[in-house]
């Protein structure tokens, strides 16, 4: 039996402190709509939503799809492609894949 001391650490880690931000409106309905599909660059992100993409097509054909990359990965703010959304369109689903 050996005598030898480990020194462990918690692998917990302790989360960031975050500011809560209020959930955008939501719409009566998406009929007429212009929706972007928005890619954080996380894994596999765009292939999730460029099949939601196509569900959109076939399932619900009145409502316009926009797929977009954000300018950098999803840690980072992207306020370029915020406002694009804003102004271009009606509403955003930012997809995380897995």
């Amino acid at each position: 039996m050996s005598t030898e001391k480990l020194a462990v650490l918690n692998p917990v880690g302790y989360p960031p402190k975050i500011t809560a931000k209020q959930l955008a409106p939501r719409l009566d309905s998406l009929d007429g709509k212009t929706v972007y599909l928005v890619d954080p660059r996380f894994d596999d992100s765009g292939l999730f939503l460029r099949q939601l993409q196509s569900w959109f097509a076939d399932n619900m054909p009145s409502v316009k799809t926009k797929f977009i990359e954000m300018n950098n990965v999803y840690t980072k703010d992207d306020p370029v492609t915020w406002e694009k959304i804003k102004a271009d369109g009606d509403a955003a689903i930012v997809g995380v894949g897995h």
